[in-house]
Parts: C-alpha cells; sequence; structure tokens
C-alpha cells in the first residue's frame, strides 16, 4: 500500500484538501462529521488496488450549508478533471452525496451512501443507490437505511456488515469494499 499525498485546491478562495488515487471507475468519498481525511483511508486503498480511482475529499464543517459542500465536491471534480463519478459518504458525508446527485445529476453515476443519516427528500429516480450499514450502529438507526431503500426499491440496495458499528468504513473496510466492488460490478 502506497502513502497518499494530499493536495489542494482554492476555489474561490477557499483550501480543500483532498487525495486523489488511481485509475479507472471513478469515486468520490465524503467522510463521516469529526472524522479526519484518513478516515476512509484503509477502504480507498482496498479500492485503489483492485484498480479504481478514489478521490477522498476533507471533512466538510457540518455548520456550513450543504449546498456549498454541494459545490466543493463539484468543484473537486472540476479540479481533478472528472466529468462523472459515483458519489459516496459516510453519515453526513452521505447527505452531501444526496445533495450532490440532486444538483448535479448528469455527472453522477450512482451514490453510495455509509450509515446515512436520517433526512427527508426522495433518492433521483435514474440514479443507482447502493446503501450500506453497520448491523451494530448506535449511532444511526439501521432502520434509516431500510426506510430510504424501501423508499426506492427499484433503484436502491441495501447490504449489511454483520456485527460492524457505525465506523464499518474504518474497522470493517474490507468487507465494505467487497459490497462496492460487487454492486458495481468493478471487478
Amino acid at each position: 500500500m502506497t502513502t497518499a499525498t494530499i493536495s489542494t485546491f482554492e476555489p474561490d478562495g477557499r483550501a480543500i484538501a483532498y487525495i486523489d488515487e488511481g485509475a479507472g471507475p471513478a469515486l468520490v468519498l465524503i467522510p463521516e462529521t469529526g472524522q479526519d481525511i484518513a478516515s476512509l483511508g484503509t477502504l480507498a486503498s482496498i479500492l485503489v488496488e483492485e484498480d479504481f480511482r478514489v478521490v477522498r475529499l476533507a471533512p466538510l464543517a457540518p455548520e456550513t450549508d450543504v449546498e456549498s459542500h454541494v459545490q466543493t465536491v463539484a468543484d473537486l471534480m472540476d479540479a481533478v478533471s472528472l466529468p462523472h463519478a459515483w458519489i459516496g459518504g459516510h453519515g453526513f458525508g452521505g447527505t452531501v452525496a444526496r445533495a450532490v446527485s440532486h444538483a448535479h445529476h448528469e455527472r453522477v453515476d450512482g451514490v453510495l451512501l455509509l450509515a446515512p443519516e436520517p433526512i427527508e427528500g426522495a433518492l433521483v429516480e435514474d440514479i443507482p443507490v447502493l446503501v450500506i450499514h453497520g448491523t451494530d450502529d448506535e449511532q444511526t438507526p439501521r432502520s434509516e437505511s431500510e426506510r430510504l431503500v424501501a423508499s426506492a426499491p427499484a433503484i436502491a440496495s441495501l447490504k449489511l456488515v454483520e456485527g460492524a458499528g457505525h465506523l464499518f468504513p474504518a474497522t470493517h473496510p474490507g468487507e465494505t469494499s467487497w459490497f462496492i466492488e460487487d454492486y458495481l460490478d468493478w471487478d
């Protein structure tokens, strides 16, 4: 496993840190509130080893409006010459990923939600959604993921990481990456 290099770009004078690794089908990952850029690092490394391009964004401040975060993701995709990608996020990062799919529909191949937080609003009807949740998550109820998938069964699928808590992308990266690879048929 190689050491990832943190880069920075400055749209509108804002310094935004990110890591861009690999080549192949692209996935933009947004970490959970309170987690750092390394929190999804092992998951990203596994996916990169399987010939994917993974762009990880530095944590986003939850007190900033979601629309600003959506613009940050679009700006990042422009900065790294990524015309389209799967957009994924853990917790609050998933909220941003969902919002990106609404605002930039044409650039989103699919949405990956890792323990999504409860929010109102429908999924985009023609964008596939993979939801992954830990069975022992005490922070975000599994029922949220089940409700979300039940609201759009034609486009959304739920995978459960047995015995995993809220931080399963870090504690169970192998199983999480397998669900992603299998769902997207990227292997």
